[in-house]
């Protein structure tokens, strides 16, 4: 695709989101938002509320911030519709499911019209629990099929999340474009070189075995613990988790009952992961469902060789059904032991530089601005 022109952007966009937390949908949308910036684009980041989130931050030079100070689900609505209103953005990007529901019926009462782009990033029946037998799922399903059209794109980040969308909604899959998650692999490379003051990298450390997310049930660190106890069987080595989350208790309990605890570190969130990456031996995923990780891509650009769970959706999209990474079924500890030792007795997988390039920053960026074009 060719560049876009200045004259061929629109020049107002915004991005709406419920909150920030410590999750890849995150880093997705200020890589995004930096492209739209470099394009000479005003950007909006609108947020329901805002806690305390490291991603705060890191928010792109150039960025505003508009916190809409949501106190309860019922102003949501409301809240972003007086957005659209007073602000009048040229185009809006939403980001994750509920976001998407309320900004379509926004669009639709307030009479903007501004361009409206949907993006899902997570495997829909996997997030909601995709069951006949429950209320939860099928009122999502309806909501998905009546409201989303209401937009003038919808976008999946993966080939699964599309296909799943539509399955469980009812969405003809001609309605729903694939876009993959952004990397800005000239800002990863630098950060992958800053300084990084861990005593588990210094020389003639055991291998560090690396896992980013949400410490959260979707990633199933249960899983890799149980991998990496394992692993230690074997071979002398250590595990990092970055991320934080609700299942930080529940994770730290299961280490101290394996005996791992002079092995495993969870450091929590933290800025720079690509400096961690490039110190790893492996990078592990083990999550029972994605979306398209961006850590996963990310450790691939680095040249750090992965090993994932083959969940539902994204991972053997990013390593091309295991041409680039070693795919094992889910919560399988066994095969995922399995996989990491093969990386940590030396077998590798060279990545095709022109596959990554399917990730590159900015053909995305204008991917995203053609849809809001029309």
């Amino acid at each position: 695709m060719a560049r876009m022109t200045r004259k061929s952007v629109p020049s107002y966009v915004a991005i709406y989101m419920h909150s920030l937390y410590n999750g890849g949908v995150e880093r997705v949308m200020f890589n995004l938002i930096q492209g739209f910036l470099d394009r000479g684009i005003k950007v909006d980041l609108v947020l329901d509320f805002l806690f305390y989130s490291p991603f705060e931050a890191l928010l792109p030079v150039g960025t505003r911030l508009v916190r809409l100070e949501v106190t309860s689900t019922a102003q949501r609505l409301p809240k972003f519709a007086a957005y659209l209103r007073k602000n009048k953005p040229d185009a809006v990007l939403s980001a994750t499911h509920f976001a998407n529901e309320i900004a379509c019926v926004a669009k639709l009462i307030t009479g903007s019209k501004a361009r409206l782009v949907l993006s899902e990033h997570t495997n829909l029946s996997a997030d909601i629990g995709d069951s006949a037998g429950k209320v939860r799922p099928r009122i999502l399903a309806l909501t998905t099929r009546w409201v989303y059209p209401l937009a003038d794109g919808i976008v999946a980040v993966s080939d699964g999340v599309a296909e799943d969308m539509c399955r469980v909604s009812g969405l003809a899959r001609s309605k729903v474009t694939t876009i993959y998650n952004p990397i800005d692999f000239r800002s990863l490379s630098a950060m992958a070189t800053e300084p990084l003051d861990v005593p588990w990298f210094a020389t003639g450390e055991p291998p560090v075995i690396l896992a980013i997310g949400r410490l959260e049930l979707q990633k199933n660190f249960p899983n890799l613990l149980r991998a990496f106890a394992l692993v230690k069987q074997q071979k002398p080595a250590r595990l990092i988790i970055l991320g934080e989350g609700s299942d930080r208790e529940r994770l730290t309990g299961l280490i101290a009952e394996m005996g791992l605890e002079s092995d495993v570190s969870l450091p929590g969130f933290v800025g720079n992961p690509a400096a961690y990456m490039a110190h790893s031996a492996v990078f592990a995923m083990s999550s029972a469902w994605e979306g398209m990780p961006v850590a996963l891509i990310e450790a691939l650009a680095l040249g750090i060789p992965v090993v994932s769970t083959d969940c539902p959706s994204g991972p053997s999209e990013v390593l091309d059904r295991g041409k680039y990474g070693d795919l094992v079924p889910m919560d399988d500890s066994p095969a995922l032991a399995a996989g990491i030792l093969k990386v940590l007795a030396g077998e590798r997988k060279v990545v095709d530089p022109e596959w990554l390039a399917r990730f590159d920053a900015s053909t995305i960026a204008d991917q995203y601005l053609q849809l809001m074009l029309g």
